[in-house]
């Protein structure tokens, strides 16, 4: 009987860790880097940060607002060192699905290869490496 605890609580350890480790998703992402600035509307503050709600570049050409999140733009950081390219593609991906945004997806090579291109840092790995 002792066995089968045993059994059973170790599985349960390795299901909640295993939880607990997986990727964020995009809102996830979104609430976490993005939204202080942005707001969690997607709406800005009007003169200091633009609204992503209705943004044509938001919506547009993926590789131009994927640029924008590799290599900053104006006063906007960049996320190359903190946010992987799946990251990335998960937060840009719900930024143009949200707040009545109507853009598709954007995979995540397709943001490996921007960032390729565009010679920008890669996503450290370590636990302090989300500088943001």
């Amino acid at each position: 009987m002792k066995t089968h605890h045993l059994i059973i609580g170790a599985l349960l350890c390795a299901t909640l860790h295993s939880a607990g480790a997986q990727a964020m998703d995009g809102k996830a992402l979104f609430q976490k880097n993005c939204a202080a600035c942005h707001q969690a509307n997607g709406k800005g503050i009007p003169g200091a940060f633009p609204a992503l709600a209705g943004s044509p570049l938001v919506q547009g050409a993926p590789a131009e607002v994927a640029t924008v999140l590799l290599k900053g733009r104006g006063g906007m950081p960049d996320f190359s060192g903190s946010l992987s390219d799946a990251d990335i593609a998960q937060v840009l991906s719900y930024a143009r699905s949200s707040w009545g945004n109507k853009a598709g997806a954007i995979p995540d090579t397709e943001v490996a290869s921007l960032r390729a291109s565009l010679q920008a840092a890669q996503a450290g790995t370590g636990r302090l490496s989300n500088k943001h």
